[in-house]
């Protein structure tokens, strides 16, 4: 008879990400006595500690360490079982997984996520945001079932189908009071190598991340996200190259200046894409409601500062 239950694992799997048997219980509404017990009654089944307790402190011993190690893998085969099981029964998944680039608000999405609640009202929604590289590991380490509004054609070696929704120019651009702001030629790589370049930052873990606008050895202030990226260059803390419909609004209203270079940013392809042979209704769904028209337009309005982009050129 097996020692080791699948509920067992999730409690060790919840006690070690939390830290504590007391937050375990509240991530898995139990009463902590349940927690105690069940790790008990398994280092008892098992003949060994999983934890080693050292005053307040919880933590795996080394054969607690394996145990969770492998025991992960058949959690997730097991939430990955029955995720197919129910999809077999009703057609629709459990939960969907749907990842934007951090560039965009996911709020451009409220439209959709309101009609996909109407049509799937038991299916999960979870919004996850990665950028560059990022969405690509994430789609293919299926950690997310959608990538809405990515930029590349993704890596090579396939397994996941891409269609491209739209195309976004870059402006180089900088703050009024910064050091290039007053040169009058383009910019050339001998200009801004002394110069400090704002990047964002690629959220890939074990992909080789992508950069964007920095030369070799060049000083850069790396940031989380677009919106951040956008600030500091208002703040006149770096240079970089923005999203055309945010730099705009902000040169109109002489927050930036846009500057001419020699090596101009090529126009970005964004992508909606998902995994070849995934099929699920509500992927189905979100794919199929993820290529209509006006979808990229949404999106690059929620790009920061392009809200107002309207009001400040019409003025």
């Amino acid at each position: 008879m097996l020692k080791l239950s699948l509920d067992a694992l999730q409690i060790v799997d919840a006690i070690d990400r939390r830290g504590s048997f007391a937050k375990a219980a509240q991530e898995l509404h139990k009463v902590p006595s349940t927690i105690s017990y069940t790790v008990g009654k398994l280092e008892d089944d098992l003949g060994l500690r999983v934890f080693e307790r050292n005053g307040p402190r919880i933590v795996l011993s080394a054969a607690g360490r394996e145990l969770l190690k492998e025991g992960r893998y058949l959690l997730k085969a097991a939430l990955d079982l029955e995720q197919r099981v129910k999809r077999v029964a009703s057609g629709w998944e459990t939960e969907l997984a749907i990842c934007m680039d951090s560039m965009f608000s996911p709020l451009a999405l409220s439209g959709d996520i309101a009609a996909f609640y109407q049509a799937a009202p038991r299916t999960r929604l979870r919004l996850v945001q990665e950028t560059l590289s990022g969405p690509w590991e994430a789609l293919l380490d299926r950690r997310v079932d959608l990538l809405v509004g990515v930029a590349g054609e993704g890596p090579a070696g396939g397994g996941y189908v891409v269609r491209p929704i739209g195309q976004m120019r870059f402006v180089f651009a900088v703050a009024p009071a910064h050091p290039l702001a007053g040169w009058e030629r383009p910019l050339g790589r001998a200009d801004l190598q002394d110069q400090r370049a704002i990047v964002v930052a690629d959220s890939a873990r074990n992909m080789a991340p992508r950069t964007v606008g920095l030369l070799l050895g060049q000083d850069a202030l790396t940031v989380p996200t677009m919106q951040l990226k956008y600030q500091f260059q208002l703040a006149g803390l770096g240079f970089g190259f923005l999203p055309e419909p945010c730099a705009r609004a902000a040169i109109a209203s002489g927050l930036l200046v846009e500057k001419p270079v020699e090596e101009a940013r090529a126009a970005e392809t964004f992508y909606v894409a998902w995994r070849s042979g995934d099929d699920g209704a509500a992927l189905r769904w979100w794919r199929e409601r993820m290529q209509r028209a006006g979808l990229f337009a949404t999106l690059c309005q929620s790009l920061p500062g392009a809200a107002s982009a309207e009001t400040i050129v019409s003025n």
